[in-house]
Order: C-alpha cells, then structure tokens, then sequence
C-alpha cells in the first residue's frame, strides 16, 4: 500500500541511548532516511560535516531560519540546531520515513507544524539518573562542569515525556529496540496512513460487483 512517510522524533536525555537506537533502527530499516542537522557548534573529534550535522556559521544559520528553511530550530548550551525542511518534505513524497534524532523543542514545533499528523514521537528514558551521569562521564570527553551543565539539562528534558506518543524507558537495550521496531511497523500499518487504501477497497468492490 502506498504511504505518506512518517516523521519519527527520537528524544532522550544526552546519554540515555537516542543515537545508538537512531542507528539501530537505520540498520532495521536501511530506508528510514535521517534528518542531518544544521548547528552552530563546532565539529566533535571524529565528526563529518553533512554525515553528523551539517556544521554552519550562525550568520548561515539565521539566513535559512528567516528564509523558512528549516522544519524546526533551537538553542541547546548557547549553540544553533535546526533541521534542514526540504529533505522531510521530498522523503515524505515518496512514501520515505525521516528520522530525527533531536530534543523536546524541536519536537514540540515539528508537531506543531503542517506535518504534525505524520510525526510519530517516541521519548527514551534513563533507568535512573545516577545510569546517566555514568554514561555521561564513561565518554571521557566532558568536564564536570559540562557534565553538571548537561544533568540539569536532563532533568528538564524528562519533564517534557508526557507530550510524547510513546515512552520507553532503555533499560534493556534490546527490548528497547524491539520495542521501537513494534512501534514503527504498528504505526505505517495505521488506516489514515494508508493513503491508497480508498483506492484499493474500491477496486476489491469493482471486481466482486462485476463478477456478481
């Protein structure tokens, strides 16, 4: 059945596992295309430009903010992030899912936005915040100031779970996976999704009336 594509928003606090189950489910589902994010910050070690994010100046930035080229924007520790609208509208014509792995600001304007009856958001939470700061300090790229910065961040983005379709909390990664996958494919199984499903019923009632 042909479909819209969806707009799956993947949210957590940093570290609680949105990029890896953004990762997971891109090798589930090689179509799932992701939205690369444009952002002020700079390059982390390791990071492409156009791969991980589209990495511009905040003059660029702002250019495409006013010019409406971006689905969704925001400012997360004094940096610019925003996603790209073209590339979503272009996946969802062709019937392409667009994964965005972003915060609840973001979500909370692609929902409120034209496309928001085709975003499906999903919410990852921490076992427990004391897991988080682990995660947090295990990468060995932060100082303690950057990782308190970043639990009081957290704290701020788990008040925002109850405005998501689903939450899960990733205390088992694999559950979670399959937990994500079961929503993905109930959700692209959803009637109103299922764009040619009036033509389809009309063609089984054509074939079964001429028969008659």
């Amino acid at each position: 059945m042909k479909r819209r594509g969806l707009l799956i928003i993947l949210s957590s606090p940093s570290g609680a596992g949105k990029s890896f189950h953004s990762k997971l489910l891109r090798e589930w589902d090689p179509s799932i295309r992701f939205s690369v994010s444009a952002t002020t910050r700079p390059a982390r070690v390791g990071e492409v430009d156009g791969v991980d994010y589209h990495f511009v100046t905040r003059e660029a930035f702002t250019d495409l903010v006013e010019n409406g080229e971006m689905l969704e924007h925001a400012t997360v520790f004094d940096n610019l992030y925003g996603s790209p609208k073209a590339p979503v509208k272009e996946a969802m014509g062709a019937g392409l899912d667009t994964l965005f792995d972003i915060d609840w600001q973001g979500g909370q304007q692609i929902r409120n936005s034209s496309l928001g009856n085709d975003v499906v958001s999903i919410f990852l939470l921490p076992p427990s915040m004391a897991v988080l700061e682990h995660r947090l300090r295990s990468r060995g790229q932060d100082s303690d100031e950057v990782i308190a910065n970043r639990m009081a961040k957290s704290l701020d983005e788990v008040s925002h779970w109850a405005e998501y379709d689903y939450v899960l909390v990733n205390d088992d990664a694999d559950a979670c996976a399959e937990n994500l996958k079961a929503i993905l494919t109930a959700e692209r199984l959803r009637r109103e999704r299922q764009h040619s499903l009036n033509d389809f019923v009309r063609d089984l009632q054509t074939e079964y009336e001429g028969d008659a």
